[in-house]
């Protein structure tokens, strides 16, 4: 949502606008006038007019008219473009990209940035290339994609050091400054918004200097120092008030409102947001009135006031689709869905998250698979909202679907749209709905376990039979026993109105899953080193171990819902985990008696249920080439990782298993040099079942902002590491892989799932994979990985013959840590 402006305005100054979460740039130079006495009299004319209409739209855009903006500014450009002055024309179409971007149609506003990029490059204009680097990095930064924002701010810094533009200079690093209290290092973030306030002081730019002071209350207040945070805004209302701007007075107020709120003084946060109305109101800043608007509402909300909390949450609802601002409809629609819900009235709150719902999609399309992974993280708070309000009028059909709609949908629209390029059909793909959850379920012959966390409260689960049969339980969080920090009502309710999300790494389900993996010896800091595994054996054969960790795992996770599961071992269960639950090692969960898991069913993961149906789709296409190659890799020769680079350890045992396996599956096993990535990537194009056994890299290699990678061995100039961004671009027509390798089913936590290797394989056409969620052993894994080939060609069923190998396997390696690593997701068949 893009929130009050405080400062850095005007009309064609080189720092043009100020908004919560930006320093626009607009360079005066950038924008030329041209003396008219220079042209024949009808051009001379035809170029005021556009400067005219140019000017207008700043004017328009200031007082939040995006849509009247957007006209000026288009008749603008089709003038320059027609009197053939490409250095305004740039501009123009940057400024475009800034009314589409406040509009919400962020797939336009990058395109204008870009293409505005483009003219200022072919006329060899740095302080314009630095202007569009600049605006294309506020663009990516309202989608949430702030590792790109900060690549653009940094290439714009860069140029204005290069041309010694010291206010250029001050606006990149405040972008900078901005991106870094967004990802939440906000010692960066300060740094940066320091270097500015130096800058603004040196050039004695007042306004920028009180914007400065606003930005760095911000990153006080995110810190918890807000004392520190006050003393900031204040001096930047001071500033605001000594030069008379108004603006930037209002949004000084505002953000004051916000500190005290965060304090618990309500009462203070409601007296500064209504002053920062009046102001709004005064300048006719609709934008702005909507924004205090939504701050009074938050306010009401937290002190229980729900009638004023709705009224003025409708008001900011109002000014929003006035002024056609969809990131401000979707926040203020989320705001007055759960003041209704909260209020009792859950028929109408059920109607308005589900619109709020409706404006995130709508927001999302058009965008890229990255860009809605990024947007999608500060969308989730409707989704888990109103499933808590279905729930509460017991429609709990109704909330599955919502559950099943708000996750991995990019995922889910990427493999989609892959499958539809190939098949030359339409890309369209909507949620499921309740037959068609229960169609999945049938096509399966699966039980569906899918979970949905609802912060520190609840836990829903919905299991789906075979038959269709559906059954809701809830588990109530609040009994873990695990000490947290305690939340408070008022930091209850900010996350549930996004104004302060609650972390999920903080949540007691994510604690709990923290100490379950450290009692297995396999906690998130392990390393993707699989020869470091190696240890001597502490468990005698055929002995149990008893894990007070798995058992609490399982009466959380499974009790709840084990009269539901199947009584035959060998029916499928298929788990839909939630957010932390993806990082659960089901297969090794322990009931009172000590038994797992795996021993009473056969399991699969899947990121959605909808995900099912299309890996179900990729399974007949790949069955249908009937391909015979199986491709299978030990040990390469380890390529460099790190600065200073260091050769990752050679692996005999995974030379061993792939030697062992490649009999198996009557092939040869590629090692050592002869395993290229080079090599290697082109004869997975060919094979219908791969095995790579070598190294799993986690968060030490990150390409396109996705974690993992699987080593092979370089050649020429690629560097042996196969990434998972690398991954995602091949068009794999394998029926299984397998990644004997340490931690390649983890990655990025989402709310789109689990982005990694996992997610890049399945979108590039695999319906079955095998990864692990943790640091394995050499010797054991080896032991496990030959085990489950040999149960394959008894029985072709993957998670059958998984189970069977985890059964024998765990009879000479006791500790789950030794065979419990691995899951299957997708296709059983």
């Amino acid at each position: 949502m893009k929130l009050q402006k405080i400062g850095l305005s005007g009309l064609i100054s080189i720092l043009a606008a100020l908004t919560i979460g930006e320093f626009r740039f607009i360079p005066n130079s950038q924008f030329k006038i041209v003396n008219s006495q220079a042209l024949a009299q009808t051009q001379a004319q035809r170029q005021a007019e556009a400067d005219r209409l140019f000017y207008q739209g700043r004017q328009q855009y200031q007082i939040s008219q995006f849509q009247a903006a957007l006209q000026s500014w288009q008749q603008a450009l089709i003038i320059y473009r027609e009197i053939k002055n490409r250095q305004n024309e740039g501009v123009a179409l940057g400024s475009l990209g800034d009314a589409y971007e406040s509009l919400g149609d962020y797939a336009k506003a990058i395109e204008y940035q870009q293409q505005s990029l483009a003219i200022a490059r072919e006329i060899k204009h740095r302080q314009s290339q630095g202007a569009a680097l600049g605006n294309l990095g506020i663009a990516y930064e309202s989608l949430g994609d702030y590792a790109k924002a900060i690549e653009y701010a940094q290439q714009s810094l860069a140029i204005a050091r290069e041309i010694k533009d010291r206010q250029s200079q001050g606006v990149a690093l405040g972008n900078l400054g901005i991106a870094y209290r967004n990802i939440g290092d906000y010692a960066k973030a300060i740094d940066y918004l320091q270097q500015l306030l130096a800058i603004a002081r040196e050039i004695k730019g007042r306004q920028s200097e009180g914007a400065a002071l606003g930005h760095l209350g911000i990153a006080y207040s995110l810190l918890g120092d807000y004392a520190k945070a006050i003393e900031y805004q204040q001096q930047s209302l001071a500033i605001a008030r000594e030069i008379k701007h108004r603006q930037s007075q209002g949004a000084a107020l505002g953000n004051l409102g916000i500190a005290y709120e965060s304090l618990g003084d309500y009462a203070k946060a409601i007296e500064y947001a209504q002053q920062s109305l009046a102001i709004a109101r005064e300048i006719k800043d609709r934008q702005s009135q909507g924004v205090a608007l939504g701050k009074l509402g938050n306010a009401y909300s937290l002190l229980g006031d729900y009638a004023k909390a709705i009224e003025y949450a409708q008001q900011s609802l109002a000014i929003a689709r006035e002024i056609k601002d969809r990131q401000s409809e979707e926040a203020a629609l989320g705001k007055l869905g759960f003041a209704l819900a909260s209020s009792g009235n859950l028929p109408a709150a059920e109607k308005t998250l589900f619109d709020s719902i409706k404006v995130s999609e709508s927001l999302r399309a058009g965008l890229d698979d990255a860009n809605k992974v990024s947007i999608f993280e500060r969308q989730t708070n409707p989704y888990v909202n109103l499933q808590q309000v279905l729930i509460a009028q017991k429609k709990t059909n109704d909330a599955l679907e919502i559950a099943e709609r708000g996750r991995a949908r990019a995922f889910v629209e990427l493999l989609a749209s892959r499958q539809a390029a190939s098949a030359s059909v339409p890309t369209t793909i909507n949620p499921p709905n309740i037959q068609q959850i229960q169609q999945i379920a049938k096509e399966q012959n699966s039980t569906l376990v899918e979970y949905s966390t609802i912060g520190n409260q609840a836990l829903y689960i919905w299991v789906i039979k075979p038959t269709g049969e559906i059954t809701f339980r809830s588990v109530d969080l609040k009994s873990l026993d695990i000490n947290l920090p305690e939340v408070t009502e008022g930091a209850r309710v900010s996350a549930a109105l996004g104004t302060r999300g609650l972390n999920e790494q903080d949540t007691a389900l994510a604690e709990m899953i923290r100490g379950t993996r450290e009692a297995l010896g396999v906690s998130a800091g392990d390393t993707a080193n699989r020869q470091a595994a190696n240890r001597p054996a502490s468990t005698p054969a055929n002995s149990r171990i008893i894990y007070p960790k798995l058992q609490q795992s399982y009466q959380l996770l499974i009790q709840p819902i084990a009269d539901l599961l199947p009584t035959d071992p060998n029916a499928p269960v298929i788990f839909i985990p939630h957010q932390s639950l993806f990082l659960v090692p089901f297969v090794a969960l322990q009931d009172p008696t000590g038994q797992y898991l795996i021993e009473k069913h056969t399991i699969l993961i899947a990121p959605a249920i909808q995900i099912l149906q299309l890996t179900r789709q990729s399974r007949q296409k790949v069955r249908q080439l009937s391909l015979q190659n199986n491709l299978v890799v030990g040990n390469p020769t380890m390529p460099k990782i790190g600065t200073p680079p260091r050769q990752l350890d050679p692996l005999p045992g995974s030379e061993q298993e792939a030697i062992t396996i490649a009999q198996l599956l009557n092939t040869k096993p590629i090692t050592g040099s002869q395993a290229t990535k080079a090599s290697i990537t082109q004869q997975m194009l060919k094979a219908r079942i791969i095995h790579l056994a070598t190294h799993g890299l986690l968060n030490e290699v990150k390409r396109r902002d996705l974690p993992g990678a699987i080593a092979l061995g370089p050649s020429g100039n690629d560097d042996g590491l196969l990434t998972s961004s690398e991954i995602l671009d091949l068009k794999l027509n394998a029926e299984l892989v397998v990644l004997s390798a340490c931690n390649t089913g983890r990655g990025k936590l989402t709310g789109d799932g689990v982005l990694g290797l996992s997610r890049a394989l399945i979108s590039a056409g695999v319906p079955s994979i095998i990864v692990s969620l943790w640091l394995v052993p050499d010797a054991a894994t080896a032991e496990l990985m030959a085990e489950f080939y040999r149960q394959l060609q008894l029985n072709p069923n993957k998670a059958q013959a998984l189970r069977q190998a985890m059964l024998i396997t765990m009879k000479m390696h006791p500790n789950p840590q030794d065979w419990a690593a691995f899951t299957l997701i997708g296709e059983a068949e």
